[in-house]
């Protein structure tokens, strides 16, 4: 018989690491579209890609993995991780953006179609993290 503990450690290790593979994929997405997409788009959103910038985003990301134990759409994972995706993307429209960075409400000092672009890249993190969790779960 297994320890609970184990079972719920497990499973936050996983969770972990798929938040921090999709912030890791979102990332990436951030930084290629800043070559160009985002100011094409008139969003003034262009990081440069540095362990500085890269770090602190996969460790969130992992943290906002968590969301996953959530027993909500469990067995639609890809739409459960859209819908997770809805708190980093209010988070950092609502907060970091406003508050934390100064870039007024939903970054839209940034420009317009800000909201839009976080709305898009927090789906990629909330997909690929639910990709992972069911790889990680298939190969049980």
């Amino acid at each position: 018989m297994t320890d609970p503990r184990e079972n719920l450690l497990g499973r936050l290790a996983i969770v972990f690491a798929a938040g921090a593979a999709g912030a890791l994929a979102n990332s990436l997405a951030v930084w290629l579209c800043g070559l160009g997409v985002n100011g094409a788009l008139g969003v003034a959103i262009s990081p440069t890609l540095s362990a500085g910038w890269l770090y602190p985003r996969i460790v969130w990301g992992g943290i906002w993995g968590v969301l996953f134990l959530l027993p909500i759409a469990t067995r639609r994972p890809l739409m459960k991780g859209l819908l997770l995706s809805a708190g980093p993307t209010l988070i950092q429209l609502l907060v970091v953006f406003p508050f934390k960075a100064g870039k007024g409400w939903l970054g839209l000092e940034l420009g317009a179609m800000t909201p839009l672009l976080v709305v898009f890249f927090n789906a990629i993190w909330g997909a690929v993290a639910a990709l992972v969790i069911v790889n990680a779960h298939n190969r049980r």
